[in-house]
């Protein structure tokens, strides 16, 4: 069974670097200006940056594991600067629910569940 969980504290220069790998480049996650006068006052994480820090906390603890699907919710934004709270839990084999928090305040950035292999 697995139970994991670890702290990120995402930076600009991450979200940079993914806008670059992913080709997502929209003002929300890379412009500090134009963010600071929309509703978010910052830049804003790409949601599969987050996932991907969950999906290399799992391929850490275990390098074979293969994931055969996915569901993910985003409820509220991760910025920079502001640490969060990334859980995975094995609820039975196979099949993990994923959760990441801000810490500051306890908002759900993402809610999720994915069926592995190993």
């Amino acid at each position: 069974m697995l139970d994991l969980k670890e702290y990120w504290t995402p930076t600009q220069a991450e979200f940079d670097a993914f806008a670059k790998v992913s080709g997502d480049d929209n003002a929300i996650h890379v412009d500090p200006s134009f963010c600071a006068t929309s509703a978010f006052g910052r830049t804003v994480s790409h949601g599969m940056l987050i996932y991907s820090k969950l999906w290399g906390m799992l391929k850490r603890h275990n390098a074979m594991i293969t994931q055969t699907s996915q569901s993910m919710m985003f409820p509220n934004p991760a910025y920079t600067g502001e640490e969060l709270s990334l859980q995975i839990l094995e609820d039975t084999p196979g099949h993990v629910q994923m959760r990441v928090v801000r810490v500051v305040d306890g908002a759900e950035c993402l809610v999720g569940e994915a069926e592995i292999t190993c």
